[in-house]
């Protein structure tokens, strides 16, 4: 399956992605990874975007669309893919669809996790990350530690990121309204978009997104 995960931040887009790949047999393709990846391999549009990065401006389209098509053009990909960040906005997704045109293939669904705001908000800011070891993430309400601010692992100092404070979450879920939001109508009138509630355990969404596009695959 050929198969694009939207939803605001906050809505589980890489946990669920990495889940649904590995059930699905298809590479997991992330925005984050291609950029990684490009610039740590110093490839020609790695060096492209970092001069963008570094200069504190966004990577234009034509560089996002050039990784992505180089990445969708590998083996593993050929027979589907799961892009979890890309498409961004609209051109980014009408790029997307002239792209697999040209190759003879299209997409077959187009994932839509849905969250409430303000449980966005309440997911992202009660975030508490050790200062030590940044893979030890707690929750003030979903996993809160045993000691407030002490980390469980280590003991080390637990702080919140500056982009996680309720402010930046509001105006990163503006940015999402504005910017890729509009992507999800792009899709509905193709068919292709399969709207699920992104609330619950891990396990929980992954089932019911199996589901759906299972349905939607069948339909």
């Amino acid at each position: 399956m050929r198969i694009v995960l939207v939803g605001p931040p906050g809505a589980g887009k890489g946990t669920q992605a990495a889940f649904l790949a590995k059930n699905l047999s298809i590479p997991h393709i992330s925005t984050g990874d291609l950029f990684r990846a490009n610039i740590s391999q110093g490839t020609d549009l790695g060096k492209q975007a970092r001069a963008y990065m570094d200069a504190g401006q966004l990577v234009p389209d034509e560089v996002t669309i050039a990784m992505a098509k180089d990445r969708m053009s590998q083996q593993d990909a050929v027979n589907g893919f799961l892009l979890d960040g890309f498409p961004r906005n609209v051109g980014q997704a009408a790029a997307l669809d002239t792209m697999l045109l040209s190759e003879g293939v299209k997409l077959d669904a187009v994932l839509d996790l849905e969250v409430p705001e303000d449980e966005v908000v309440k997911r992202i800011a009660g975030r508490r990350i050790c200062r030590n070891d940044s893979a030890h993430v707690f929750h003030v309400t979903y996993n809160p530690p045993k000691s407030e601010g002490v980390c469980d692992a280590c003991g080390g100092e637990l702080y919140q990121r500056d982009d996680d404070t309720e402010e930046t979450v509001r105006t990163r879920l503006e940015v999402y309204h504005t910017q890729t939001e509009p992507i999800i109508d792009f899709y509905r009138a193709q068919g292709l978009v399969v709207t699920i509630s992104a609330l619950g355990k891990v396990t929980e969404v992954t089932e019911r997104a199996m589901e759906a596009l299972k349905k939607s695959d069948e339909g």
